[in-house]
């Protein structure tokens, strides 16, 4: 039987322009490569978003940015988020709800630090 997978890389950005001393601000690029075997769609999103101090924002809907992209073997999507905490750095932990083109619905999670580079050596 052939098998539905997406495969997600994160690349995270601070932005100091939206930040000040209670509100740090993040930009995300997740960009999602089918590398199964069907065509699948990305339907819906939850995501936690958890500061230092144990803080969680939940978000959850249907699409990402507004697309709920058709995604055939060897495709993928690329979209920018952002994300505001408390606290100078925090985490993103996710599901995307994703279709194949059989109707047969999957998972993908993935999770990625919310911090500044610097901070982290």
């Amino acid at each position: 039987m052939p098998k539905p997978e997406f495969t997600c890389r994160v690349k995270v950005e601070h932005l100091p322009d939206r930040s000040d001393e209670q509100h740090h601000a993040y930009a995300y690029t997740i960009t999602i490569l089918n590398t199964g075997d069907v065509t699948a769609q990305l339907v819906g999103r939850h995501w936690r978003i958890t500061d230092a101090e144990g803080a969680v924002q939940e978000v959850r809907g249907l699409a990402v940015v507004g697309y709920q992209p058709v995604l055939k073997p060897n495709e993928q999507f690329e979209y920018t988020s952002w994300a505001t905490i408390a606290t100078p750095h925090g985490t993103m932990q996710g599901t995307f709800f994703c279709m194949t083109d059989e109707a047969r619905p999957f998972d993908v999670s993935l999770s990625f630090m919310l911090a500044r580079s610097q901070a982290l050596h």
